[in-house]
């Protein structure tokens, strides 16, 4: 499991999918979601603009990542 470093109090699920390299830009984001299946806290998620804080765990494809 990779870990993702806050550097604020929250950082939102698009801006994980452009820190990681899913997506360049926050449309493509968007459309990601909709194509792709990511689980927040093992629960399907769609909003790009989801927040996600500390001890929050996202997975994509077998990648699996944890906000600290």
């Amino acid at each position: 499991m990779k870990e993702i470093k806050l550097k604020g109090e929250y950082i939102t699920l698009g801006q994980v999918l452009k820190l990681e390299g899913y997506v360049s830009t926050g449309g493509e984001a968007k459309s990601f979601l909709a194509e792709n299946t990511v689980l927040v806290n093992n629960t399907q998620e769609q909003r790009r603009g989801r927040k996600l804080y500390i001890s929050d765990t996202i997975k994509i494809f077998n990648d699996e990542y944890k906000i600290i």
